[in-house]
């Protein structure tokens, strides 16, 4: 008799249990913590289970504002340090649920959010978020991605094999100024080699970084292909002792460099516009400190200023405020999640530039000190001092008629490439990486995308050189493409 009670007992909780997980879709997240608390432990794992089943792309985001994080293996402690809490890895402790391996934390971001994080787990290991397949990479690596749902994707960014290409050009550039080498990168737009005209050109601080994480060169062939922009040359830069350079003790030297050696090169080298008004420099954090120093310290050079995220030395504040007013104008942008970029920016750089009347345009945005903020935004300063017939109607690419897998860029590739796939509708996704004996190497994207293209980047240091294929497969169709790996 006992053992008929506790079976029709544990039978009645399977029934309760497998009614509640019906519904798992359509809870509220709120609702699902009531049930998992009001469960016995015993009962518990099956529930987060069936949550876990029911959502397969996380942090799971209600509404426009919540975002809920979610760690479900075996961990004393979860933290998650990120864009949002200056990635103190004690900020944001998750929760933890008796009886299972669950992990959660909420939070409030804008609706069109767009933040770096990671988890640390028992105080130490710094882990990407494993059902996030949505990553980030900056100088440290990848990070997990959490966009909110009003966040717009920067398309520009993307590498479209039907639009024009420009060439990109290596020399290595020595230095008497700072007595050093370096890899200097020039990007000639996609008419330059059947042209007799003069161009505009930009200059890049963190240069090769502005290639590898943020497809700056991907951005100038949308835009001069789109007419947002007129063709312009554009030099990536990349420091060697970046601080220094920068911002401190080699700064002068770094200024002479580019001032008295680079750019009389570039004009004796290629067709440009030799003209203050007609060059540009940009760059990031101490990077946007030397595009301001440049044009501060030299306007009779270079005059459009892009300043992205800038650390602001007070020399270069005293000088905008009490010099000599110069043919300058500014881009300058910023992140909410940065406040120790932002306040100076607001408190400091802009009311001087309003007090003398210099031309800008500030913006600013729902994300961190990040390539992810910076990539999304090189077309603003593009368009400001270069703009081109249609700068006015930004044109979005068609969304694509069939799900496709485009082929990878670059390939081949011996550091990094970028994956493009586009879906005609919202669907399910797997994106598996093969080699040529047709082994699964790893999964590298499972779960929900939405309609249009879609990127990821792909970096592995363990790869041996050799051609690998990629195969995509949503519920319905599937695709495969060859990528050639040479280390």
């Amino acid at each position: 008799m006992k053992t008929a009670i506790l079976s029709k007992i544990s039978l009645l909780s399977l029934i309760i249990l497998s009614l509640i997980a019906l519904d798992a879709q359509a809870q509220s997240f709120s609702q699902f913590l009531s049930q998992l608390f009001s469960l016995p432990d015993s009962l518990r794992p099956a529930l987060v289970d069936s949550f876990m089943n029911a959502n397969n792309q996380l942090p799971l985001i209600e509404g426009d504002t919540a975002a809920h994080f979610i760690y479900n293996n075996p961990a004393n402690s979860v933290a998650i340090p990120g864009d949002f809490n200056d990635w103190n890895p004690n900020s944001d402790p998750m929760s933890g649920v008796s009886g299972t391996d669950f992990h959660y934390r909420s939070k409030e971001f804008e609706a069109d959010a767009r933040l770096d994080y990671k988890f640390v787990l028992n105080g130490s290991n710094w882990i990407l978020d494993p059902y996030n397949s949505h990553t980030c990479y900056g100088g440290f690596g990848p990070n997990s991605e959490l966009a909110m749902p009003q966040y717009i994707y920067p398309l520009e960014i993307l590498y479209y094999p039907e639009i024009p290409h420009g060439a990109i050009e290596d020399t290595v550039f020595y230095s008497q100024n700072l007595n050093n080498s370096r890899t200097v990168k020039i990007y000639l737009p996609p008419d330059y080699a059947v042209s007799t005209t003069a161009y505009p050109y930009i200059i890049f601080h963190d240069g090769l970084e502005y290639l590898s994480l943020a497809n700056a060169n991907n951005t100038l062939d949308y835009c001069i292909h789109h007419q947002l922009i007129v063709p312009i040359i554009a030099v990536f830069v990349p420091p060697v002792n970046r601080t220094q350079e920068y911002a401190t003790t080699q700064q002068d030297a770094f200024t002479a460099f580019i001032i008295s050696e680079l750019i009389p090169y570039l004009d004796a080298q290629y067709r440009t516009i030799a003209s203050p008004a007609s060059r540009a420099t940009l760059g990031p954090s101490y990077g946007g400190n030397i595009a301001l120093h440049l044009g501060i310290v030299h306007p009779e050079v270079i005059s459009l200023l892009a300043p992205q995220s800038p650390y602001v030395e007070p020399e270069a504040l005293d000088t905008l405020t009490n010099g000599q007013m110069q043919n300058l104008n500014f881009y300058i942008d910023a992140g909410t999640y940065e406040p120790f970029i932002l306040n100076p920016v607001e408190e400091d750089l802009i009311p001087a530039l309003q007090a003398r009347g210099y031309p800008y345009q500030y913006n600013v945005y729902h994300e961190g000190h990040s390539w992810g903020n910076w990539k999304a935004h090189i077309d603003n300063a593009l368009i400001r001092f270069f703009p081109g017939p249609a700068a006015n109607a930004q044109p979005q690419p068609a969304l694509p008629k069939k799900t496709g897998l485009l082929q990878s860029y670059p390939n081949p590739f011996n550091e990094r490439t970028n994956i493009i796939f586009e879906l005609p509708a919202a669907s399910t996704i797997s994106l598996d990486l093969f080699n040529t004996e047709g082994q699964l190497i790893e999964r590298l994207l499972d779960g929900f995308f939405p309609q249009g293209y879609n990127s990821t980047d792909f970096a592995r240091d363990n790869l041996a050189s050799g051609l690998y294929f990629l195969k995509l497969e949503t519920t319905t169709e599937l695709r495969v493409q060859k990528m050639l790996l040479l280390k």
